[in-house]
C-alpha cells in the first residue's frame, strides 16, 4: 500500500518572502487545487481560541486559506461548534464575540464566521459513522454538514485528555455539537484526591454542569450524576488533586473522537493543514496558554488527517524540549514529549483506531518544500 503523502515547510523565511506566502505555495504543492471548489460551500474548521489564550492560530493563516479557496472558485466560511465547559465559547453569541476579540472578523480573514451548531449548540445533524465501533452515529453541527467541502486548519498542541490535539481532534471533537461532545466525554468521571485538595474552588469555577460541591472540610466532591466527564476540572486543578481513575475513559474518548472525524469527512472532499508553532502543553480551549514545549517547527498539509497528525507527532518528539517549559518540570520517563507532559493519556489510540476504521494511515512519506 502506498504511503500517504504529507507536505511540509519550515518556519524559515528568506528576506522578502513571508511565511504566509510559503503556506500558499505549500497548499498548491500538497494538491489542494485538485479539489473542485467552483461554486461550492467550503467549511474551514478552525479553533477561534478561548480569550486569554495566546497560542491559538493567528487569523492571518485563516485568511491565506480563505483567499486560496476563493481563488479556486469556492465559497469559504470559518466555523467551530460550541463548547461544553464554562467559558467564552459555549453559545454562539459569546463565541462570535470571542472570535472577533481574537482577531477573526470578515475584515481580517476575508470570510464569515459561522457557529456550526447554532445559538445554543443544539442545531446538529445525526450522521452515520461508517465502520464505527463505539458510535454508530455522530451528532455534528449542521453548518459543517451543509458544506460541500471540509477543510481542517488547526494548531498542533498537547491535550490533557487526548495526549495531543491535531487534525483529528479539530474535526472530531470540534465538529461535534454540544450533545455530541457529551457523548464523546461520557465514559469517564474524574475523582478528587481529598489529601491533595486545598479547597481553592477553582475546579467548580470551570464546571459547566454544577457537579462540584464542597463539604464542611472544604474539600471538593464531584457528583457523577451531574458530571459529563469533560475533564475541565482536571486541567484547572493546580494541585493535581483531580484525576480520571476509570483507566479506559481517555482511551474511549480518543476512539469516539476518531469516529466523529470519520463521520465529518466521509463522502465529500476534504483537505488538512496543521501549523506546528507555539506548541502549548494544553488545549487552546484554556483561557491561558503555558509556554511552548518545543521550538516552532513549521506547517504540514495533505489529504490524510491521520498521516498529518502522525507526521506532526514525530516532528515534535524529534525536537528539543525547551528547558523553561513544563517539560523541564516533568520526569523524562520516555522519549515521547506528549507522554511526559500527560502521563495518564496515550495519544497512540487516536492513530491506531483511525487506521482500524479506515480514516487514514499513520504510515506517511514526508515531502519537504523550501
Amino acid at each position: 500500500m502506498e504511503k500517504s503523502k504529507v507536505y511540509f515547510t519550515d518556519m524559515r523565511c528568506k528576506m522578502g518572502t513571508s511565511l504566509l506566502e510559503k503556506m500558499d505555495k505549500l497548499l498548491d504543492k500538497a494538491g489542494i487545487n485538485q479539489i473542485d471548489f467552483k461554486g461550492k460551500y467550503v467549511a474551514i474548521k478552525i479553533h477561534f481560541g478561548e480569550p486569554g489564550n495566546l497560542a491559538f492560530l493567528r487569523p492571518n493563516f485563516a485568511k491565506t486559506m480563505a483567499d486560496k479557496i476563493k481563488a479556486l472558485g469556492g465559497k469559504p466560511f470559518l466555523t467551530d461548534c460550541n463548547t461544553l465547559y464554562v467559558g467564552r465559547r459555549n453559545n454562539a453569541l459569546v463565541h462570535l464575540d470571542a472570535a472577533m476579540e481574537n482577531g477573526y472578523s470578515p475584515l481580517s480573514t476575508g470570510c464569515q464566521n459561522i457557529i456550526a451548531d447554532g445559538i445554543k449548540g443544539m442545531d446538529d445533524i445525526e450522521v452515520p459513522v461508517n465502520g464505527g465501533v463505539y458510535c454508530k452515529t455522530a451528532k455534528i453541527g449542521r453548518a459543517v454538514m451543509d458544506a460541500d467541502i471540509i477543510i481542517s486548519l488547526n494548531h498542533f498542541k498537547g491535550h490533557e485528555g487526548t495526549g495531543f490535539g491535531g487534525a483529528i481532534k479539530n474535526l472530531g471533537m470540534g465538529c461535534g455539537s454540544r450533545a455530541g461532545k457529551m457523548i464523546m466525554h461520557n465514559e469517564g468521571k474524574p475523582e478528587v484526591d481529598q489529601s491533595l485538595c486545598t479547597g481553592c474552588k477553582t475546579c467548580a469555577k470551570y464546571c459547566a454542569q454544577d457537579a462540584i460541591s464542597f463539604g464542611a472540610d472544604k474539600k471538593a466532591f464531584i457528583d457523577h450524576n451531574k458530571c459529563v466527564g469533560c475533564g475541565r476540572c482536571i486541567a484547572s486543578c493546580n494541585f493535581h488533586a483531580i484525576a480520571n481513575n476509570s483507566g479506559s475513559s481517555d482511551e474511549l474518548l480518543n476512539y469516539k473522537m476518531v469516529e466523529y472525524t470519520k463521520a465529518v469527512i466521509d463522502g465529500r472532499p476534504h483537505f488538512h493543514c496543521t501549523v506546528v508553532n507555539q506548541v502549548s502543553p494544553y488545549c487552546d480551549c484554556h483561557n491561558e496558554s503555558d509556554a511552548a514545549v518545543v521550538p516552532d517547527i513549521g506547517i504540514f498539509a495533505g489529504f490524510d488527517p491521520v498521516a498529518l497528525d502522525k507526521a506532526c507527532i514525530d516532528a515534535v518528539n524529534n525536537a528539543p524540549a525547551i528547558q523553561t517549559s513544563i517539560l523541564s518540570e516533568r520526569e523524562q520517563k520516555t522519549n515521547d514529549h506528549f507522554t511526559n507532559i500527560h502521563p495518564t493519556t496515550d495519544w497512540r489510540g487516536q492513530i491506531s483506531h483511525a487506521e482500524k476504521i479506515g480514516l487514514g494511515s499513520g504510515d506517511y512519506e514526508l515531502i519537504t518544500m523550501k
